[in-house]
């Protein structure tokens, strides 16, 4: 006896998109079924799989870990499916707004120098860049792709690393004339240490002293929302600033702000990834090709020191 035929990509695309609207009402709506259709194409599929996908026990959808790596996937080949069909219809090129929300760092160094090489590949994709270093919910922000630093939360987002940065501790040739130069880790607390002026992953410096890490608090009489603000104020000379090594690099190598206490360095990595929504399975090519221009050219290295330029 044969078996049945299963649309399979369809259902990838409904349980897609119930994931990123939060329900399978929402999901219902947006394909114009009942609630109860979507809610059985989801048990069907968890039946055929074997496994349990969703959590039912909560007002709102909650995915299993199981159910997390199955999205994952889904997005993966239903974005495979949708670029196949691009290429094989009439190969036109990418076009369309692509909204992105990057880091002032990261917009600063990064991506501002490579939008002139974007738009002459890309000229019918234009671009909406928005800098800030909160972390937004791309839905409400209606933000296509996102860079974000610092440890991944489990999420439905899906990530693409970019690369990783070392953080160090700098100053301004004219705050060390001024103050000197913290030689231990008792000199360091009685300097003017620039802080953020919002809750972060770690919430202070990590420094590594007798074996031992710690984290000493930024606790400065100045402290800014972002980091290229930091970094501005460490050039001013208003006190040491703790940052990402690819955005002071060449302020190192020019000599515009020096390193501090490298030996206490604990050498923590801050990974970067842009992050995106499957959007119900099939990634527009505009924001494919974002994505992949990022990941070739906006390669960030985690090397030591005021070294080359980014490639």
């Amino acid at each position: 006896m044969s078996r049945p035929s299963v649309n399979r990509s369809g259902e990838m695309e409904i349980f897609a998109k119930a994931v990123e609207l939060g329900g399978f009402s929402s999901a219902a709506r947006h394909y114009r079924m009942t609630p109860s259709a979507v809610s059985k194409l989801v048990l069907r599929l968890e039946d055929r799989l074997g496994v349990r996908l969703v959590n039912r026990s909560t007002r709102r959808l909650q995915l299993t870990p199981e159910g997390h790596a199955f999205y994952e996937r889904t997005t993966r080949i239903l974005a495979d499916i949708e670029e196949a069909e691009r290429c094989a219809s009439a190969g036109e090129s990418p076009a369309g707004r692509v909204r992105l929300n990057v880091s002032a760092s990261f917009g600063t160094h990064i991506l501002m120098p490579l939008v002139p090489e974007f738009r002459a590949r890309f000229p019918a994709v234009t671009l909406d860049i928005v800098q800030t270093d909160a972390v937004v919910d791309l839905m409400e922000a209606r933000a296509d792709v996102a860079v974000r630093a610092g440890p991944m939360k489990s999420s439905t987002l899906i990530a693409r690393k970019l690369g990783a940065t070392r953080m160090m501790i700098v100053a301004a040739p004219s705050y060390v004339e001024r103050f000197g130069i913290p030689s231990s880790l008792d000199d360091l607390r009685g300097h003017e240490r620039l802080g953020f002026c919002y809750s972060r992953a770690v919430d202070g410096w990590p420094i590594r002293t007798d074996g031992e890490a710690i984290v000493l608090p930024a606790s400065g009489a100045v402290q800014a929302s972002d980091g290229e603000g930091l970094r501005h104020l460490a050039l001013a000379g208003a006190g040491l600033a703790r940052l990402a090594e690819f955005t002071v690099r060449e302020d190192l190598r020019a000599g515009r702000l020096l390193p501090v206490l490298e030996d206490l360095n604990p050498g923590d990595i801050e990974e970067i990834h842009a992050v995106f929504l499957g959007q119900g399975g099939a990634l527009p090519s505009r924001v494919r090709a974002v994505l992949d221009f990022l990941a070739k050219h906006a390669r960030i290295t985690a090397e030591r020191g005021p070294v080359a330029r980014l490639a």
